[in-house]
């Protein structure tokens, strides 16, 4: 039998992979023993093993996110005998966590992943899905994230906390799930991040007679577009007082996603005085002082001002 005769069962694994979603290229990054059937039940796969446009870029995002993940993971310090633990905030669907635990964590015998989600149908949805797939390591709350916080439905050290596109304040609440659970590594990719932009609008007449930089949100265009870049500018300087090594870098090509900065903040040293210095400036520069006492709350020991060259 020539090689072009060849059965689709005789075929190496991988041919029949790329096979089965017609030769996509997206398929050549499956993991030997990954899992087709988990990809249809997202519906990230068709029932015939297709990729439709959207469900490739969606997977497309997953796959980059969860690169930078296995490579946190990889630092991460480990004792054998305790649980590594995973929250991922804003879960929706699941389809971080589905991933994540089939490519990662099912190798990894004690090991959990947490997904939380404020929708209790999905929650519902996933509890079945991991049933199923026989994913026993995954739990699924029905909580907010700041309700988690406090829950004893979750353990009281979480090693790594996620959030993909949490929306406008979700973030802040899921970096202060992080800080509580003394996390090792934060891996964030923010989503319309409103709050600052109301803020700077509603103090818009006081700050364009006190500074010409309120000329950089005189416009409502300008207003969103900088409280954005300064929503995730604050946070970065937020991590850091905390104690935490941040990069920022795009999730994938910005053809793919518009909302696709992405946070990753390590846990590495004790509170960064001079970055809570510099967060302290930048929210008097902006007349947002007043969310150092609701979303930027610094550590104690950064609780006085300190000169930018200490």
């Amino acid at each position: 039998m020539k090689p072009e005769q060849k059965s689709r069962r005789e075929l190496p694994l991988a041919a029949r992979r790329r096979d089965a979603v017609d030769a996509d290229p997206l398929v050549d990054e499956l993991r030997p023993g990954q899992s087709v059937e988990l990809l249809k039940e997202l519906h990230i796969l068709t029932r015939d093993g297709k990729l439709n446009q959207d469900s490739r870029r969606k997977l497309k995002q997953v796959y980059h996110l969860v690169q930078f993940i296995e490579k946190c993971l990889q630092e991460l310090p480990r004792e054998p005998e305790r649980t590594l633990t995973l929250a991922d905030h804003g879960a929706g669907k699941s389809y971080l966590g589905f991933i994540l635990y089939d490519l990662l964590f099912k190798a990894i015998e004690n090991s959990r992943i947490f997904g939380i989600e404020t929708r209790a149908e999905l929650v519902q949805k996933s509890r079945a899905l991991a049933d199923r797939l026989g994913f026993h390591r995954m739990s699924f709350v029905n909580l907010s994230v700041a309700e988690a916080t406090a829950s004893d439905e979750l353990p009281t050290q979480i090693d790594v906390v996620t959030a993909l596109h949490a929306c406008d304040t979700a973030t802040d609440d899921a970096i202060a799930f992080g800080l509580e659970k003394v996390a090792q590594v934060m891996v964030l990719v923010p989503c319309c991040q409103a709050e600052i932009a109301r803020s700077l609008n509603a103090n818009k007449a006081l700050n364009l007679r006190r500074t010409p930089l309120a000329e950089l949100w005189r416009h409502p265009l300008h207003t969103r577009e900088i409280g954005s870049q300064l929503t995730n500018v604050l946070r970065c300087l937020y991590l850091q007082a905390h104690g935490y090594q941040v990069t920022v870098t795009e999730l994938v090509g910005w053809e793919h996603s518009m909302k696709n900065e992405l946070i990753i903040a390590r846990r590495v040293k004790k509170p960064d005085r001079v970055a809570a210095q510099r967060l302290k400036d930048l929210l008097g520069e902006f007349g947002l002082t007043e969310l150092l006492h609701t979303r930027f709350t610094l550590p104690q020991d950064n609780a006085h001002s300190v000169p930018m060259n200490s």
